[in-house]
């Protein structure tokens, strides 16, 4: 007789179902069980995409101060003119190849954070990305600040709260999750082991979460989250579908992407994007997504580098938030780089290390616009642009505003917000407004305010 134990021991020890299964009790136990009893909540998380800009992504050519004559005798054959840069007001201008952004910023869901960085900057990429990725500028911390996060963030309908997508190792950003983040490289690496007996093995997962257990212990939680994650590894399988080395039926076509590369190749970020996009209208339930585009550390050359890196950053985007849909308003994306760029360019037509640089933080529930002033041209820092907005800041509101985490537990102290988020703005959703009711204006609904987050203790 194939019992409950002979299936735990036997059929899920050799299934990928362990490679997030075995964390159940470490992160799911406190958060699981509070998503259960909300089910207004259920399909309605907000999530955050993450995405790293390996390298050192010039600022300064990527919101260009083409308005200051300094930016232009700094940079003589770098700077972006008046009338190449997508124009964001008098002084400012994102890279010419930047379109999707700038009608991102037109809808006021594009916020351009300027002078963004940390005290006592490090101009090495390892230091300096450390920082980033523990948000912690004397690198005491040991785990990343993504990862802290899971622990006080519910997830309602997936056993996966965090997924990184590449084929390096897992960011230092979500390492110390105890298990509660994922990678995914390609398809082949995170197909579902259940060739021959794949049915009656659903079939008995099934069974034995429907079982006549009536205590609510340890075992029969882990049964349900089980279940739970083989259907989340099912919709991950599907989402797959036509990538890399997949000879199976693909369910569209591929669509190459001008400039950013094919939505189906997870070497570009479009590619990247667009499973993440996939994952997301299939409703999987994970709510931190993670990529990375590298190729940033321009100190030669620098022009036509620099223009296809955020041309593709610039369409990825653009074309990663046109496929969400209707749940594009659940989505909000940040960008992020270890560190900016000198002000005068090199010998060689590039740019060296240097200090301060922008962040990008996009969604229909974005508060648009350009937050902080552009740092002083005239006022630098051993050749560097100074800072004035910590980062922290940045992850703090995104912490306490969009994925209702105590942000003060993740970072440590409590930083000032910025003005990113709305959650009650209302969006117009794809195919025009929702129909009015009664004579009611026709508006899209907005989001319910973030979870309440559990008090730290001092």
């Amino acid at each position: 007789m194939f019992n409950r134990r002979d299936f735990l021991s036997r059929t899920l020890g050799g299934s990928s179902l362990l490679a997030v299964g075995s964390v159940v009790p470490e992160f799911l136990a406190a958060t699981a069980r509070a998503a259960d009893t909300d089910p207004k909540a259920k399909g309605k998380d907000t999530i955050l995409v993450v995405v790293e800009l390996t390298g050192g992504n010039d600022g300064l050519n990527t919101v260009a101060p083409y308005g200051d004559d300094l930016y232009h005798k700094a940079r003589p054959t770098l700077a972006h003119t008046r009338k190449d840069v997508q124009k964001l007001d008098d002084y400012h201008g994102l890279h010419p190849r930047m379109g999707e952004l700038k009608q991102l910023f037109d809808k006021k869901q594009l916020a351009v954070v300027q002078g963004v960085g940390y005290p006592n900057p490090d101009r090495s990429h390892f230091e300096s990305m450390d920082i980033w990725q523990l948000a912690d500028p004397r690198r005491a911390q040991t785990t990343g600040w993504l990862a802290r996060s899971i622990p006080g963030m519910s997830v309602s309908d997936a056993g996966v709260p965090g997924m990184y997508i590449g084929q390096d190792r897992l960011p230092l950003a979500m390492q110390g999750a105890d298990g509660g983040v994922i990678s995914l490289a390609d398809r082949e690496s995170f197909h579902l082991k259940l060739t021959g007996n794949g049915p009656p093995r659903q079939k008995l997962l099934q069974d034995l979460n429907s079982g006549d257990d009536t205590q609510a212990d340890l075992a029969a939680f882990v049964r349900k989250r089980q279940l739970q994650t083989y259907t989340s590894l099912k919709k991950i399988e599907e989402a797959l579908a036509g990538v890399g080395g997949n000879t199976q039926p693909q369910p569209q076509p591929r669509r190459p992407v001008k400039g950013g590369g094919d939505n189906f190749d997870l070497n570009s970020l479009t590619g990247k994007l667009g499973l993440i996009g996939r994952l997301i209208n299939k409703g999987l339930g994970t709510r931190l997504y993670y990529a990375s585009l590298a190729g940033f550390d321009t100190h030669s050359g620098q022009a036509e580098q620099h223009a296809d890196l955020l041309g593709e950053v610039s369409t990825s985007i653009g074309s990663f938030f046109t496929g969400l849909g209707a749940e594009a308003g659940r989505v909000v994306l940040v960008t992020y780089s270890e560190f900016g760029r000198r002000v005068k360019e090199n010998g060689s037509r590039g740019t060296d290390h240097g200090a301060a640089s922008c962040m990008f933080v996009a969604g229909p529930k974005v508060t648009g616009g350009i937050v902080g002033k552009h740092p002083k041209l005239d006022d630098l820092s051993d050749g560097d642009l100074k800072y004035h907005t910590d980062f922290r800041r940045v992850y703090a509101t995104l912490l306490d505003g969009w994925l209702g985490v105590d942000s003060r537990g993740v970072l440590g102290e409590k930083f000032e917000p910025l003005p990113l988020i709305d959650r009650a703005k209302k969006v117009e959703p794809p195919g025009g407004p929702v129909p009015a009711k009664n004579g009611q204006k026709a508006t899209s609904p907005a989001l319910p305010p973030p979870p309440a987050a559990p008090a730290v203790k001092e």
